[in-house]
């Protein structure tokens, strides 16, 4: 575990147990004290034992004092939860109640109401009842409600039920987490990409989050002032050193730098590493009189412009890009940063959903090329196999740049499978492998005049792997695009021939996305998916989030324009179910009708 590295507390989830409020000689309300509590703990227990914050500790719940069977306790259990820092309820019920007077009212709260399915109390028919009048109020809320009817006594959670309860706990926990953090962007727009355009509406409105704006002078700064801790960047540099295997330089003789230069540039970027994090966290270390600096700026995500003004002149940004964005560094194991290449805000935002659905290190990458079944027969004489074979083609994933060294794919599961690990399951022998993994070539000159290094591997097994990218269309707003699919492990020669055709500096994956071969579908082969991608970049997960990912943009009110997720496995509010028969158009009229969170100005 990590302390946590942004100012404010981390999002409370609040179990308001409901109950019918009747009293009198039978005693209505006495008669379900217990089973209604029980409930709430069941819940608590559940989502504290399954849910950790980005620093890898528990997720924190608390219980209203009393069962709400009126609009008093209604009032207390918010102002109990607004002192604890409440941002998620959970309503649990297992019989009637009088829905306006226990509902929770909160407008920025992110809402869900478990009704128990049982006969002998109709916690359902609350459920039906106060949902209905969520969507009244406009307050959209989550029902979870059992396909198996329980017996009043029953104090396990069914399977279905827990799975819902915690695809809601995860996605709310990573969407109320960006709340009142920034993004930081180090420079401005990176040769014309529209992500790295700042839109600081959408942040605001949308995330809760403001951007903070610095120019890159300030790296440039900090390192002729040496406003960074020595300790620090000594610690740095000697674990550059020791760690980073120094790979090849491709560049002609005419424009490769001495060797004393090659050193030179070490000391500079183990200075920006150190000195990006200082921006993002702050240091209460630095030199004395740097007070001022040492406060940070709170942000829990950024981008880094580099091209071209920088990197035209001053080493590139890729090793702290990389560095910062994996599960470790010199001083081990620690949450992962995310810091997006050519300041793509957008594809970093991506990243910033995924890492707080997950707790791992995410992957930067261009979509770049698709290779269809044809073309890597045609060029190697190989044929695709498995789901490669399956989805017609490979998609590569390759940047110079912010991809995480995780994704190299050298670390195992429990089970002894290929993944990506959360940070805190981060061993030192993990690490090892991963460096070892990881070779250090000198930039192109050609892209990069003032040199540097780029991370290079390739990711040579196969692991489960979601793709996600956001978009900003005028007249639209925010939309997200989700393919889930498998990296792919090639014959080295035939991935080394297909690798030569672009930039063999650079970290490579090879992608298939899950497809389900129908004429006209974005998922009816991999080229599909390449050719209604929405953007140049992606941000890439480990393992299959996709529904996670649609669970989460419904609560940011971004909707959903591709996927390959099961319409089973889809779980928005349950007012989406007004909009309309079908799924995505519910989406779309949706978010539009509700809007942004945190648009205060309507």
């Amino acid at each position: 575990m990590s302390k946590n590295r942004y100012i404010g507390e981390y999002p409370v989830i609040g179990i308001r147990p409901c109950i019918d409020g009747r009293r009198g000689p039978l005693k209505v309300r006495e008669s379900l004290e217990e089973q209604t509590m029980n409930m709430a703990k069941s819940a608590k227990k559940l989502f504290e034992e399954n849910i950790k914050y980005s620093n890898g500790e528990p997720v924190k719940v608390v219980i209203a004092d009393t069962t709400i069977g009126r609009v008093a306790e209604s009032a207390a259990c918010e102002a109990k939860f607004r002192k604890e820092g409440v941002a998620i309820t959970l309503s649990v019920t297992p019989c009637w109640c009088y829905g306006s007077e226990t509902m929770d009212m909160n407008p920025l709260t992110i809402k869900g109401v478990w009704g128990l399915n049982a006969t002998e109390r109709p916690g359902a028919v609350y459920l039906a009842s106060v949902l209905a009048t969520h969507a009244q109020k406009g307050l959209p809320a989550f029902g979870i409600y059992g396909k198996d009817v329980q017996e009043a006594d029953d104090t396990v959670i069914p399977e279905d039920v827990k799975e819902k309860l915690l695809r809601f706990g995860r996605a709310a926990v990573a969407a109320a987490s960006m709340r009142d953090k920034s993004y930081l962007q180090i420079g401005s727009v990176t040769m014309g990409i529209g992500g790295s355009i700042m839109d600081q509406n959408f942040l605001e409105e949308y995330l809760g989050m403001r951007v903070e704006s610095i120019d890159e002078v300030e790296i440039l700064r900090r390192i002729d002032e040496k406003i960074y801790n020595e300790d620090d960047y000594k610690k740095a540099l000697n674990w550059i050193k020791t760690e980073c295997k120094k790979g090849f330089d491709k560049n002609p003789d005419f424009v490769k730098k001495s060797d004393e230069q090659k050193e030179k540039d070490w000391e500079f970027v183990a200075k920006m590493a150190v000195i990006i994090e200082d921006l993002y966290q702050g240091n209460p270390n630095l030199p004395e009189g740097r007070e001022e600096e040492a406060v940070g700026h709170n942000a829990i995500c950024g981008g880094f412009q580099g091209q071209r003004q920088w990197t035209d002149h001053w080493p590139n940004c890729d090793l702290p890009e990389a560095v910062l964005n994996t599960s470790f560094d010199w001083n081990g194991a620690r949450e992962p940063f995310i810091l997006a290449t050519e300041n793509d805000a957008l594809n970093g935002l991506g990243m910033l959903f995924m890492k707080l659905l997950t707790n791992r290190a995410q992957m930067f990458a261009d979509v770049r090329t698709c290779w269809n079944t044809e073309s890597v027969k045609r060029v190697t004489d190989y044929t695709l196999e498995g789901h490669a074979k399956g989805a017609g083609g490979i998609i590569h994933l390759i940047n110079s740049g912010a991809c995480c060294l995780d994704a190299s794919g050298v670390c195992n599961d429990k089970d002894g499978n290929p993944c990506i690990k959360p940070w805190y399951e981060i061993t030192d022998e993990d690490q090892k492998k991963i460096m070892n993994a990881v070779e250090w070539c000198e930039a192109d000159n050609g892209y990069f005049r003032g040199g540097g290094w780029s991370s290079r591997f390739e990711t040579k097994v196969e692991m489960p792997a979601t793709m996600i990218r956001l978009n900003l269309v005028k007249n639209l707003g925010p939309v997200l695009q989700i393919a889930e699919g498998w990296t792919v492990a090639l014959p080295e020669k035939v991935s080394d021939t297909l690798w030569k055709r672009t930039d063999y500096t650079w970290p490579c994956t090879w992608f298939t996305p899950r497809c389900d071969g129908k004429k006209g579908s974005p998922f009816e082969n991999a080229y599909s998916l390449m050719n209604n991608w929405g953007a140049n970049h992606g941000a890439i997960s480990y393992g299959h989030i996709g529904a996670d990912i649609i669970t989460m943009a419904s609560m940011l009110r971004i909707p959903v324009c591709l996927h390959n997720v099961a319409d089973e496995d889809i779980y928005r509010p349950a007012a989406w179910n007004a909009f309309g028969a079908d799924k995505e158009g519910q989406d779309f009229r949706a978010c539009a009708a509700y809007g942004p969170l945190y648009k205060t100005v309507r």
